[in-house]
């Protein structure tokens, strides 16, 4: 079996099988996509631990980072203990493969102050009753207080709201679901969005810009989805609103306040660090996350160690 090959029914292994998201996916069909290049697409019972570190060194000499090394590194590893498994290699090539490092790389956050006052400006334009102002309010006040990922508050429904326990439900990676409590200023900014925004938004997936019905057939926006009936974020045009719409948002209104590009995933860091700056413990700043592991979790406490001695360094005399 060619690599290629191979490497298509590992991915829908891991669609299929192990769950993961489909970035992820995607993630390890490039890796192995590149590996095949790199090997000719020769059949993968050839491919020897030499043909595995050339790879590796071919990634390093084109300035790839230590991060996509050591991950290419997992992929081959999963790739081929997926193969022997199979029956597809007599033997694995990939067990003496050794991994760079990772470099620790904290992530950027914005300061509770500089939240506080960007999400005051929102909440002041969403009080003019724009749907796209009251909708963007709500979504940066439920990133921030909930500290969802992105995909997770696309993939939010009407159901999985519960307004009286300021709850939502979510649906993380590998398909796990779990419950994430948000407080009292989103619950404020989902409501006003929910009444007043999202009905003038869903009237547009039916309504052409001219005010003609839609073809059912019609052009949609790149960064909409079809709607469900029940999704709770809608873009301009009424379909469910995608990532890059949420990434779009959150660089062009967060970005300022943490320097250089940033995307959603800025208010789960922030949130984070900041749960854990006001006393909250590292295990419940995992659930709310969903973190599968608590070392994944720690690096928030280096982030808020790192804030402390800069605060420190700036207000101690002696320092």
């Amino acid at each position: 079996m060619r690599l290629s090959e191979a490497a298509d029914r590992y991915a829908e292994h891991l669609a299929r099988v192990r769950r993961l998201s489909p970035a992820t996916v995607r993630a390890y069909r490039a890796d192995l996509a590149d590996l095949a290049a790199t090997c000719d697409d020769r059949d993968v019972a050839s491919v020897d631990l030499e043909d595995l570190r050339d790879w590796l060194w071919r990634s390093t000499e084109r300035g790839d980072a230590r991060s996509t090394v050591a991950r290419r590194t997992a992929t081959a590893r999963g790739f081929f203990a997926w193969a022997l498994e199979h029956g597809h290699v007599a033997q694995d090539p990939s067990l003496r493969l050794v991994a760079p490092k990772r470099g620790r790389t904290l992530p950027t956050v914005a300061t509770a102050a500089n939240l506080g006052n960007l999400l005051e400006e929102m909440a002041t334009r969403a009080a003019g009753g724009d749907p796209v102002a009251l909708r963007d309010h709500a979504i940066l006040e439920i990133l921030y207080g909930s500290g969802v990922r992105v995909s997770e508050l696309c993939g939010l429904d009407i159901d999985d709201v519960d307004g009286d326990r300021r709850t939502v439900r979510v649906t993380g990676k590998g398909a796990k679901e779990r419950v994430v409590p948000y407080g009292a200023p989103a619950s404020r900014a989902l409501e006003s969005y929910l009444v007043r925004g999202r009905p003038a938004l869903a009237a547009r997936a039916e309504v052409g810009p001219r005010g003609a019905a839609r073809d059912a057939g019609g052009p949609r926006s790149s960064v909409e989805r079809p709607m469900p009936a029940g999704a709770v974020f809608l873009g301009a045009r009424g379909g469910r609103i995608g990532p890059r719409a949420v990434y779009d948002l959150v660089a062009r209104t967060v970005g300022p306040l943490v320097g250089g590009d940033t995307g959603p995933h800025s208010l789960r860091h922030s949130a984070a660090t900041h749960l854990l700056d006001g006393g909250a413990d590292l295990r419940t700043v995992q659930e709310i996350l969903g973190h599968a592991s608590l070392g994944t979790t720690q690096i928030y406490t280096h982030v808020s160690s790192e804030r402390l001695n800069a605060a420190y360094r700036l207000a101690h005399p002696r320092a």
